[in-house]
């Protein structure tokens, strides 16, 4: 009987975001930096060597173990309420590494796309992927281009992270230009704090444009109607972290409840450090789109930047670097 996912929560996330795979991604570059015709095959020897070796935990393994966990409440195998997609640029070959530690840990994870170079963003849709999570930052633009889903480029894992609570599944998103469109922060940014304080007040009882996370907010809603629990006490405990404050707030609120949209934790800063919140939270992944309060949250709890559209006016290209999956430069060392 072919799987239903229409009602299940479905994650993709890369090879490199499960697994922290920086030892391999930095021989990798080492070795294309010398001799880019042999890098692949010197990768591709590196990985074989060490298949049976363990890898440390990447950004996104705590939500992932978190997610998988609540399927213990799913009514049957063939309606899970979560699924998770592991997908690499990597080769079969050279992904055996990442296969032989899903086992290890025991993750109830069955479907791979292992594509030997191309990019996996193609095979969303196939997958039916609600949240991409991935350290590419060419992918995840395309994704958040295309409004394929929700899409984050994980930071590296915190160095000090304090443990969420047991079989519970805590994710803290920003507000603007992540769960809500960016034109309440194009006012912002262009006409100041006093303006974009008039503004939101005047609108408060308009409903704001859907953001790229949009829809995942309302997968989550529905994840916890799912779920055998009240949203009150559901193991699936969801925060909004917002730089705004009064007069700003009732819009939050209003939109919220137009789209009929239970969360559990909203904090309205206006200036307090997002870092100490989400730390304070214990997210199991905090998204926002600016690093400016990424790279501070980062240190203590796994955290993802949510490009912006590059048709937006705030868009600013992400510094790009060698690609973390190795395999993506298999083209152009081919054609060089």
């Amino acid at each position: 009987m072919p799987l239903d996912l229409s009602d299940t929560l479905v994650v993709g996330i890369s090879a490199t975001a499960l697994f922290d795979l920086a030892e391999a991604d930095a021989v990798y570059k080492a070795r294309y930096v010398k001799n880019p015709q042999s890098a692949l095959e010197e990768y591709r020897a590196y990985m074989l060597e060490r298949e049976n070796e363990p890898l440390r935990d990447g950004t996104g393994m705590a939500l992932v173990r978190a997610l998988l966990g609540l399927n213990r409440y799913a009514p049957s195998e063939t309606k899970p309420l979560v699924e998770v997609v592991v997908m690499s640029r990597n080769s079969p070959e050279t992904g055996v590494r990442v296969f032989n530690n899903i086992r290890s840990r025991g993750l109830p994870i069955s479907r791979h796309a292992f594509t030997g170079g191309e990019s996996v963003v193609d095979y969303l849709d196939a997958f039916a992927v609600d949240l991409f999570l991935t350290t590419n930052v060419e992918d995840a633009q395309r994704v958040i281009d295309a409004q394929a889903c929700a899409a984050a480029v994980l930071k590296p894992p915190p160095h000090t992270a304090e443990a969420p609570p047991e079989d519970q599944v805590r994710i803290a998103f920003d507000g603007d230009a992540v769960l809500f469109d960016d034109s309440s922060e194009l006012v912002y940014k262009t006409e100041g704090l006093d303006r974009f304080h008039t503004i939101e007040d005047e609108k408060q009882n308009e409903p704001m444009k859907d953001g790229p996370y949009a829809i995942l907010l309302r997968r989550l809603a529905r994840l916890q109607e799912r779920l055998p629990f009240g949203a009150d006490v559901s193991p699936v405990r969801i925060a909004i972290v917002t730089a705004r404050s009064a007069p700003a707030e009732m819009r939050v609120i209003n939109t919220l409840r137009h789209w009929g949209v239970y969360v559990n934790e909203i904090f309205f800063l206006g200036g307090v450090p997002k870092s100490k919140v989400v730390k304070a939270f214990r997210a199991h992944l905090f998204f926002d789109d600016q690093d400016l309060h990424l790279d501070p949250a980062a240190r203590h709890v796994p955290s993802g930047r949510v490009p912006y559209r590059s048709d937006s006016p705030l868009f600013t290209p992400l510094p790009l670097d060698l690609p973390a999956d190795p395999p993506l430069l298999v083209e152009k060392v081919e054609a060089s």
